[in-house]
């Protein structure tokens, strides 16, 4: 055996820029391609305006201005402005800024310094421009390094801070941004800071009633009483049950979404349930308390701590370094202004009595189904049939637990061949036997009782909510065909009937595999689409070798490493908040058929319109 030479040559110190650029995971998460909103160049956006955001809390800057065109980001605030001896220090040196001093920022997102940093470090172009006190300072940067450092000189322009971006391919790939989670991340951002108006590409986000309007905009179907919100010292709270299934929560952390809920959020669930009992003199279940909540919940800690650079949850214990528990902290808060709201509102309190009757009625009648269903789920895995599972998963602590993908496929084919290629640490396979039902109007116990969704709702982990959720990304991966697409529609709409919040924080994504293969004897291309068919066949030259898939079973396994690898193409299901889901699945999968058929014939497109569009 040949020794390796370990010696002092062999030890390497990275600077700050090339360890970031070396190792983005450890301070963005996952890279992606922009079809999942917690990939990274939406955390370089968010790192960028957290920082405007400190600046609004602290009580300077009423207005962000946000542009995204193509693929380069401004951000604007009026804030104070860097002081300008310190603007190429504080987005190029680890560890520099003012949030370590807990009287300038005391209750800050970005504690760590290191945010703008790595959105500098990850950018093919960066430039800061800080204006204060009627002068001006900025500077640039490529990939973290200084190409220009201009004098403080005079301006007139008013004071405050800007920030210009370009993520670097060469780190994100061929990406793109999706609007909708800009969207929502500008949205969250003045739910949260009620006063605040942000400008995204001109368009204004602006929030009177903070999370009382954000669950006003994200509500799916009725609820059944009016949105309790209560607001206190670094505490507010909104919530209302609805007659969906499983419980749907939006917590955030000192302005931060915290997509992944911590300790805040947990204390949040324990202080109603708590509160509830008291309040009726009755020990209600748990579940039962909280089947079809609706709920929002904001707290602003001192020195947060989070599980993760990107922060996603709260693993704070404590309100403060010396404070009391943040456990007490909302149980205490929610104890006194729940019940004393109860109190004054007797008909909200009387409706949401018999909700919980109503779910202690459901939850009784399924019991018996329940623990057959459990026990034929525990069967069927220790045998394997359905489920090839990965060893990371969403619920744990590792560091690619955001790359964790359950692909869900039809018949054995597609997903043998996925199961070759797959990566077994974060990819895992379910396999569909035939059709699964149409979901719409069902109860859950017909979850229980198909043994299709009876093994899918285990294998993720969902039963009793999304915070044992087992994988970040899950994937339909059906033909690009009739049946695949019937096959989509119907585990979309199993999806939004018993797990809504699932689709709303942005899982469920569908995967985009190649109709056609183009090649010749040196080069092959793979095409999504008929316009790329006809580019390759222009590329490639006269008579290629055209292939065309007509299923996920005909690509075989070492061609498939190429459509789930690194270069993987998603489109996410994305519901649109100007769309009530009652009404939409009603349209698509309910009892509706004149109307669906008008709907299908004033916009079906045969195959001559595709090609004419393609060419």
């Amino acid at each position: 055996m040949t020794e390796s030479n370990y010696n002092e040559d062999s030890i390497k110190t990275l600077d700050w820029k090339e360890h970031i650029r070396l190792r983005p995971g450890m301070y963005i998460g996952k890279l992606g391609d922009g079809s999942s909103q917690d990939d990274g160049i939406y955390i370089l956006i968010k790192e960028t305006i957290d920082n405007c955001i400190d600046e609004y809390v602290m009580g300077y800057g009423k207005t962000i201005e946000i542009t995204i065109k193509d693929k380069m980001v401004k951000v604007r605030d009026y804030g104070r402005g860097i002081p300008l001896g310190k603007v190429v220090d504080v987005v190029s040196k680890i560890n520099t800024g003012a949030k370590y001093d807990s009287e300038a920022f005391k209750k800050s997102v970005g504690l760590n310094g290191v945010g703008t940093k790595a959105v500098n470090a990850l950018s093919s172009f960066f430039k800061v421009q800080s204006v204060r006190d009627e002068k001006v300072k900025s500077a640039e940067f490529e990939g973290g390094v200084l190409t220009k450092d201009e004098a403080i000189s005079e301006s007139s322009q008013r004071r405050g801070t800007q920030v210009i971006f370009i993520p670097d391919e060469k780190i994100f790939g061929n990406y793109h941004f999706l609007m909708e989670y800009v969207e929502k991340m500008c949205w969250n951002y003045v739910y949260l800071n009620t006063g605040l108006t942000i400008y995204l590409n001109g368009n204004k986000f602006y929030s009177e009633n903070g999370l009382h309007d954000l669950l006003n905009q994200n509500l799916s179907g009725n609820i059944l009483y009016p949105i309790v919100h209560l607001k206190g010292y670094d505490i507010e709270v909104a919530f209302t049950h609805g007659t969906q299934y499983g419980e749907e929560y939006y917590s955030f952390v000192n302005g931060q979404h915290t997509t992944q809920g911590g300790t805040h959020q947990g204390a949040f669930r324990e202080a109603v349930v708590k509160t509830i009992r008291e309040f009726y003199k009755k020990e209600f279940e748990a579940v039962d308390v909280r089947a079809s909540i609706v709920a929002a919940i904001s707290v602003k800690v001192q020195e947060p701590v989070f599980e993760s650079q990107t922060k996603t949850k709260l693993g704070s214990q404590v309100i403060a370094p010396d404070g009391m528990s943040i456990r007490a902290f909302v149980n205490d808060f929610v104890k006194e202004a729940l019940d004393n709201y109860l109190h004054k509102n007797p008909e909200t309190a009387e409706l949401l009595l018999q909700k919980i009757v109503q779910s202690e009625k459901e939850r009784k009648e399924l019991s018996g189904i329940r623990k057959l269903a459990r026990e034929r789920a525990k069967k069927a895995s220790l045998h394997n049939k359905k489920l090839r599972d990965c060893r990371i998963h969403f619920n744990s602590n590792d560091e690619r637990a955001l790359e964790t993908t359950l692909f869900i496929c039809e018949g054995d084919s597609a997903s043998g061949s996925i199961t070759k290629t797959r990566d077994v640490n974060t990819q895992a396979v379910f396999s569909l036997k035939g059709k699964p039902l149409n979901a719409y109007g069902l109860t859950k116990k017909i979850v229980y009782e198909n043994e299709e969704f009876n093994l899918l709702q285990s294998a993720l982990n969902i039963e009793d909510g999304m915070d044992d959720l087992r994988y970040n990304n899950i994937v339909l991966a059906t033909d690009a065909d009739v049946d695949g697409m019937h096959i989509r529609l119907l585990l979309i709409t199993f999806f939004l009937q018993f797990f809504p919040d699932l689709v709303k924080n942005g899982h469920l994504y569908i995967l985009q595999t190649p109709l056609f293969r183009v090649r010749n004897k040196k080069e092959t291309i793979y095409c999504y689409n008929e316009q790329e068919r006809v580019q390759a066949i222009q590329k490639l030259g006269p008579k290629p070798e055209i292939t065309r898939f007509k299923g996920l079973g005909e690509i075989s396994p070492d061609e498939f490493i190429h459509f789930i690898g690194k270069d993987i193409r998603l489109d996410p299901v994305i519901i649109s908040k100007a769309v009530n889901l009652e009404n939409l699945l009603q349209f698509y999968m309910g009892k509706n058929t004149p109307e669906r058929q008008g709907f299908i014939i004033d916009n079906l497109k045969v195959e001559k319109d595709l090609v004419a569009e393609a060419t």
